[in-house]
């Protein structure tokens, strides 16, 4: 009995060796694992770590290149309407008020016929010196500037208002910024940011454990998700680092990541990078991140002008920039924006009366259309092709480059508004669709792009019609076969008669090449300067072809044309192929009066600190005689006075000197214009991207949107003064033989010194004629 309870005792003293041992290995198994995951943790915070500093400190954002329209300069004596004039200072997000009190305004009183204008200018860094923020006055009155002046009454001979941005050229990613220091965000702003997003945001270390609680218990509450418990450096390393994934896993990452990022870097240093950083919108293909960039995108103004309501708007889209999209969902931005209006006063930040003005307000945000960070796509794709020669494409869009342009926002403006109006018109009238346009404006004697469009919608980032496509010229080639002729003084002056009798060729193969009139009547001797200004193709084949193939190829190459010449008759006539971006490098040269300059978008390009990197000058060189190159313009004057392009003056004024061709190539497929006055030079194109007929002549059509851009620019019209050895002239049209100013047939020419018939014709006077419209204007 003894024996048995001694022996139950000993079974109960613990377990047996084998179990201890078991016991033993499983708690340093245990440890094993535990001190591994804590190798493994540690070695996970320190590469989190490492790419937490890794990116903080170094380049945070590739920066796209911004791209600049050339600035309004304002001096006494420029040509500009009061309409025009306001048009500019709104594109530039100015704000007419009755007191101009801060930079971004301007006031506007008008007396009679004069409007007086003060500006409060902003401060912007080109490249050749600083323009500080200043307050300046002037008088516009008929159509000039004629007075202006510091606010003070000092002197101002020359005043610029900084340039419109048009675009960018972004990173592959398609994000969009404009870097704004923290010292330089209003105060206003950044307060309402962290007393709507994180109040706490300077006491805790990352992660707010109170907050993260508050919202569960939120959310379990409304049986939803109404509430996040994210900091703002939870939401910065989400959108800084990591993706859009929704894992505890990720959410685990974001919190260890916000704790080292708290631990390395400032709270201001933290909020900086938010600013800039944080998600506003879409434009388009491209992200619009920060508040600095969002303020120009939905108001057109620089973040140190925003209002009050703006700020909090601004702000209110944070939440969910698609769900709070003012474009699409006015009245649900309204009420985010007045919510956080009262989270600002309630907070301190502005008392109840501003707030109730603020509530009261509109959104004020710019129309949809109105703003774009592509403003332009088809000069920007201009810009980038000219770039591209200089920069790799990655700086380009990384590297925030600020590139200075010709683009003139006055000239851009109008121009896709005369081609998309008047192709609509077109339609109209013709019971016809279908028709597609493009057009380029350049400044004469500089050659700087004004104006490109590519596309009858202009702000349609497709197929760039102006740079790529490549059309038959018609007519528009016969201004250089003339002017070959015009190179040959000892053989050709503009009033000699030439044949316009039917010119057969034949080819090799066995093929006829057989041109004929548009008219299909022979005119017989007609004088020279008629076979261009009526546009015979008889009379030019056959001068084409006694000047040879060769000549006139070279004449177009001297012009400036780069492409292919196809050694064939029938390029007399136009069958050569030309972007309008090439038609007006070849006619370029016919305005600035036989100089060759080559075609530039771009003025300077400075780096994202200001620095100069490379500027583009003036290229000049005289490729045609000053004699021939008057001649050639006072022909093309003829053309617009008495010949194809004569509409253009029953809606221009008489005294306006312009010159022009049309064109229009088989079966009425496409319709140019090419015309320039002393400052201006615009081509256009019109037909259809198939190649189909259209019912377009290029006096029917094309024609048409020149003159309506032409009346509308403020222009100047050509030079009339010959050069030295140039003098005019009457010569019979008929024998070609001297005439003088009442007589029949007479007609009033320039001739270089030594030309002309020594001969005259027997003169029987024209009482019913008046001074030729020539002699008047020259008068």
């Amino acid at each position: 009995m003894t024996r048995r309870r001694h022996k139950t005792r000993s079974r109960r003293k613990g377990p047996s060796p084998s179990g201890r041992h078991g016991w033993a290995l499983f708690r340093l198994w245990a440890l094993y694992i535990l001190g591994f995951l804590l190798v493994v943790f540690v070695l996970w915070v320190l590469y989190l770590n490492s790419v937490v500093q890794e990116k903080f400190d170094g380049k945070k954002w590739s920066v796209p290149a911004r791209v600049y329209a050339r600035p309004l300069e304002l001096y006494r004596g420029l040509a500009v309407t009061h309409t025009l004039f306001e048009q500019e200072l709104l594109a530039l997000g100015y704000r007419p008020v009755e007191r101009v009190s801060g930079p971004g305004q301007y006031s506007r009183r008008i007396d009679g016929g004069a409007r007086h204008y003060e500006v409060y200018s902003r401060g912007f860094e080109f490249w050749d010196k600083d323009e500080p923020a200043r307050r300046f006055r002037l008088t516009l009155e008929n159509g000039r500037l004629t007075r202006m002046s510091e606010a003070d009454g000092g002197s101002l001979p020359l005043m610029r208002l900084e340039p419109e941005e048009i675009g960018g050229i972004f990173p592959a990613h398609g994000e969009d910024r404009l870097l704004v220091r923290l010292e330089d965000v209003p105060p206003l702003l950044g307060e309402t940011l962290l007393a709507v997003e994180d109040r706490h945001f300077v006491d805790h270390f990352g992660v707010s454990p109170s907050a993260i609680l508050r919202a569960a218990w939120a959310n379990i509450q409304a049986g939803r998700v109404v509430q996040g418990g994210s900091t703002l450096t939870q939401q910065l390393v989400k959108n800084f680092y990591l993706t859009r994934e929704r894992s505890f896993r990720r959410k685990f990452q974001e919190a260890v990541m916000s704790i080292l990022l708290e631990v390395h870097y400032s709270k201001a240093q933290i909020l900086e990078t938010y600013i800039n950083e944080v998600y506003l919108g879409q434009s388009g293909s491209q992200g619009v991140h920060g508040f600095a960039l969002g303020a120009q995108h939905y108001f057109a103004q620089p973040l140190s002008e925003l209002s009050t309501e703006k700020i909090a708007l601004l702000i209110g889209i944070v939440k969910g920039a698609s769900y709070y999209n003012p474009w699409r969902h006015p009245e649900r931005v309204k009420s985010r924006r007045d919510l956080v209006l009262r989270v600002m006063e309630r907070e301190g930040l502005i008392d109840a009366a501003e707030r109730k003005r603020a509530t009261n307000a509109p959104l004020g945000i710019v129309p949809d259309t109105d703003y774009s960070l592509q403003s332009y796509p088809a000069f920007i794709e201009l810009v980038k092709r000219q770039l591209q020669r200089d920069y790799r494409e990655e700086d380009l869009k990384s590297e925030g480059l600020r590139i200075f342009t010709s683009l003139s926002p006055m000239v851009q403006r109008r121009l896709e508004r005369v081609v998309s109006e008047r192709i609509h018109r077109l339609e109209q009238g013709y019971s016809t669709e279908g028709l597609q346009g493009s057009a380029v404006v350049t400044s004469v004697g500089a050659g700087e792009v004004l104006g490109l469009v590519g596309d009858r919608n202009a702000r349609f980032d497709g197929f760039n019609r102006a740079l790529d496509a490549r059309r038959p010229i018609g007519s528009l080639v016969k201004p250089f076969v003339y002017l070959t002729a015009l190179q040959k003084p000892e053989e050709y002056h503009p009033g000699m008669l030439i044949s316009d009798e039917p010119v057969v060729v034949e080819a090799r193969n066995g093929k006829r090449w057989e041109p004929r009139n548009s008219d299909l009547e022979s005119h017989g001797e007609v004088p020279l300067y008629q076979g261009l200004i009526h546009s015979y193709n008889q009379a030019t084949a056959r001068l084409g072809m006694n000047l040879g193939l060769e000549s006139v190829y070279n004449t177009l190459r001297e012009a400036g044309f780069e492409g292919d010449v196809p050694q064939v008759p029938s390029i007399l006539l136009g069958a050569v192929e030309m972007s309008p971006y090439e038609v007006s490098g070849i006619y370029h040269t016919l305005a600035a009066e036989g100089v060759y300059t080559p075609l530039r978008a771009i003025r300077e390009v400075l780096t994202a600190e200001g620095d100069p990197l490379r500027r583009y000058p003036l290229e000049m060189e005289q490729r045609f005689s000053p004699e021939a190159s008057f001649q050639m313009q006072y022909l093309l004057q003829l053309a617009l006075r008495e010949g194809t392009g004569k509409q253009v003056y029953k809606r221009l004024p008489e005294d306006l000197a312009l010159a022009g061709k049309t064109g229009t190539t088989n079966d009425y497929r496409d319709s140019w214009f090419a015309g320039f006055s002393g400052q201006h030079l615009a081509v256009f194109w019109m037909g259809r991207d198939n190649n189909e007929k259209t019912p377009l002549t290029g006096s029917t059509g094309a024609l048409h949107a020149w003159a309506d851009l032409m009346g509308e620019l403020p222009t100047q019209g050509l030079p009339v003064t010959p050069p030295g050895n140039v003098s005019f002239d009457w010569l019979d049209e008929k024998t070609g033989k001297l005439s003088a100013e009442r007589c029949e047939g007479a007609v009033w020419l320039p001739l270089r010194e030594g030309q002309g018939p020594k001969e005259s014709a027997d003169c029987r006077l024209d009482r019913s004629s008046s001074p030729s419209w020539w002699r008047r204007l020259w008068r």
